[in-house]
């Protein structure tokens, strides 16, 4: 049986969502999510508003945004976030966010059917922080742990 690839992204916003210096991200969230969606090997992301709310009290800061989504390669993922319309989008985010001390990302594998949840999402990304790359929890790299099987 093979899996699936889990994967949070998190970033701390420079300013209050409805701050007008923060339109040139809210306005294209539904145009990336549509891509995101739409992108080969795409599974799944949440989309429950109060879930992603709760993760900025989890992770202890009221700033702090939460991108959790499922899919079925690490290849299929690169391809949406730095080869699609996205990567564009991305090499804004300084624009809007602030620079991360530790990770702001986290992989990791799971049994087909599994949905991650914020709790998941911070454990890997706390782990990832301590211990570097591992089985556990990895990152875009040459060096990450490949799937088993």
């Amino acid at each position: 049986m093979s899996s699936e690839l889990a994967h949070v992204n998190i970033a701390t916003m420079r300013w209050p969502a409805d701050d007008p210096r923060m339109a040139g991200f809210y306005d294209n969230v539904p145009a990336m999510n549509a891509l995101a969606e739409s992108s080969p090997g795409f599974i799944w992301r949440l989309t429950d508003a109060e879930e992603e709310a709760r993760a900025a009290t989890l992770f202890g800061d009221p700033r702090l945004i939460i991108a959790l989504s499922v899919w079925e390669s690490v290849e299929a993922l690169e391809q949406f976030v730095y080869r699609s319309a996205h990567g564009g989008y991305l090499r804004q985010r300084t624009s809007w966010f602030e620079p991360r001390q530790g990770p702001n990302k986290a992989l990791w594998w799971v049994e087909p059917g599994v949905r991650p949840t914020i709790h998941d999402a911070r454990h890997r990304i706390e782990w990832l922080a301590l211990n570097g790359p591992g089985e556990f929890a990895f990152g875009f790299s040459k060096h990450r742990i490949k799937e088993a099987g």
